[in-house]
């Protein structure tokens, strides 16, 4: 091919521009995967990988939303089962003075001061009742509803059920009448063995149900995990690889520079000539 000596047309000029341009171009890609940690940080990167992307990204946020309703249920629950709890340890007391009440042989003295320790004892076990409440919401009063909550993205849910038969028994055994020991006794029968009974079946159901969210919430963790890693293969820059294309472009586009100079300064030779 024939050369062309021109001071208006360099097509040496023209060929190491677009050498230069594919550089840069190709050095601002990498240099923005360098800052960003992203291969793909925007749809011109790849259409496809990003519309993929974001869709991940969008179960990511609503697992994430899924396991803090989770959370918040199992706080509900933990708190309940801790107010249970705290009745549950007081039945041995409460169960000792009634015993003592039970007895024909006390006084009227001694019959007033164990019926007030009484009262104290199932004052405080109501007490703990109506301290039971998270985020308002209390399992163990009177009037409580269950709480369902969502368990995953399909729309499944776990249930947290009300004991507010707790309150209640609490309630009947607060009003019942000790006069004398035949009252006791049949308190301890009724009462006492309704209140039992329903306190061991709160803490077997909450504790089963709050067990069911901790296992949801750690499942959810490792789905949220292993989708992350996933987004991670999509759209995450190799920056060990980035920076070693990095230093290789800077080099590039020097010796790239440096010979559309030269390029441009052939014109010059041109004026020799003339002289």
């Amino acid at each position: 091919m024939a050369v062309q000596n021109s001071i208006l047309t360099n097509p040496s000029a023209f060929t190491a521009l677009r050498t230069l341009n594919s550089i840069n171009r190709s050095l601002d890609t990498t240099q923005n995967r360098v800052s960003t940690g992203l291969k793909v940080s925007g749809a011109l990167d790849n259409a496809s990988s990003f519309a993929i992307a974001q869709g991940i990204r969008a179960e990511l946020s609503g697992i994430d939303a899924v396991t803090q309703g989770l959370n918040n249920a199992k706080g509900i629950g933990n708190v309940a089962i801790a107010g249970v709890t705290g009745v549950s340890n007081l039945l041995s007391d409460i169960r000792g003075k009634l015993t003592e009440l039970a007895n024909e042989g006390i006084t009227t003295a001694q019959r007033n001061i164990l019926q007030s320790d009484f009262n104290e004892l199932v004052s405080q076990a109501a007490n703990f009742i109506a301290n039971a409440s998270f985020n308002g919401v209390n399992l163990i009063s009177s009037g409580a509803t269950s709480v369902n909550t969502l368990s995953n993205l399909a729309g499944g849910t776990l249930s947290l059920t009300a004991q507010s038969a707790v309150n209640t028994q609490v309630g009947a055994i607060a009003t019942a009448t000790l006069s004398n020991a035949t009252n006791a006794q049949s308190v301890i029968a009724n009462e006492f063995s309704n209140l039992e009974s329903v306190v061991n079946t709160a803490l077997g159901s909450l504790g089963a149900e709050v067990r069911a969210l901790n296992l949801q919430t750690q499942f959810l963790e490792q789905i949220r995990d292993a989708t992350e890693e996933g987004l991670g293969n999509i759209v995450d820059a190799d920056l060990a690889r980035e920076s070693a294309r990095l230093t290789s472009l800077q080099v590039q586009q020097q010796l790239s520079t440096q010979t559309l100079g030269i390029a441009n300064q052939r014109p010059q030779s041109l004026l020799g000539l003339f002289r």
